[in-house]
């Protein structure tokens, strides 16, 4: 039986170079988005979920749409994520704005994770991966909220890899850098001069499929011994040069 991997955020963007990759190990797929209709053709066979993982209710709904259909889960990546709405200064920026990205980028992996780590622990099996962002560590004024979510999500990292280790339940970071995707294409002539100019040390945006293959590697156990920790995807972006 193969095992069972649930992306969420997986039909776009880094999440589809996440869930393409888990596929090509073997697994089998759940992705969860907000659109009513994604194109799954990259990934055929998939189980999709229309939901929020802002969203209680939405949560509770994902999973057991996952137990009905697989009746196991194997590996949780907490991908699913917005930018800050409207990319306002922080002396100008809204609680609205705040709220509605706190909630996707931190509340909603930290509890969808508390549920799937129950199911994992009665099944004595399981691996977590959170996605975070280079952004968890590197201030954006103008993107508090979501440099503010990150950086919840990494320590959310550390909380969730000390209480799942007495489980043998490893728990990840993956922290991408600049890639090139939906969310930073509004923002591709400013990257595309930084990157040409020597903003990282390998002169490239990253790929979705960047990503997917550091997740894929952890979720194999090709770093064990290892949980809690961070594997950065920046093409050297936070690589401190004189």
């Amino acid at each position: 039986m193969k095992p069972v991997a649930l992306v969420t955020g997986g039909a776009r963007g880094i999440g589809l170079g996440i869930s393409k990759a888990l596929a090509a190990a073997g697994h089998d797929l759940a992705v969860c988005g907000v659109r009513p209709d994604p194109d799954l053709k990259e990934l055929p066979g998939a189980l999709y979920v229309r939901a929020d993982v802002g969203d209680h209710d939405a949560r509770v709904r994902l999973l057991e749409t996952v137990r009905a259909r697989f009746g196991r889960l194997d590996v949780l990546v907490n991908n699913a994520g917005i930018t800050s709405v409207g990319r306002m200064d922080i002396l100008e920026a809204t609680e609205e704005s705040f709220d509605k990205v706190l909630a996707t980028n931190l509340k909603g992996p930290y509890f969808l994770t508390q549920a799937a780590a129950k199911w994992m622990i009665e099944r004595k099996r399981g691996c977590i991966v959170f996605i975070t962002s280079i952004s968890a560590v590197m201030a954006t004024p103008n993107r508090g909220d979501y440099c503010l979510s990150k950086a919840g999500l990494a320590m959310a990292v550390q909380l969730w890899a000390s209480r799942l280790g007495e489980f043998g339940i490893p728990v990840y970071e993956v922290r991408p850098g600049i890639i090139r995707s939906d969310m930073t294409a509004p923002v591709t002539a400013k990257y595309d001069k930084l990157i040409a100019e020597g903003l990282t040390v390998d002169p490239r945006w990253g790929t979705p499929e960047d990503v997917g293959r550091a997740v894929a590697t952890l979720v194999r156990g090709d770093v064990p011994y290892a949980t809690g920790q961070v594997l950065t995807v920046d093409g050297g972006l936070t690589v401190r040069r004189l």
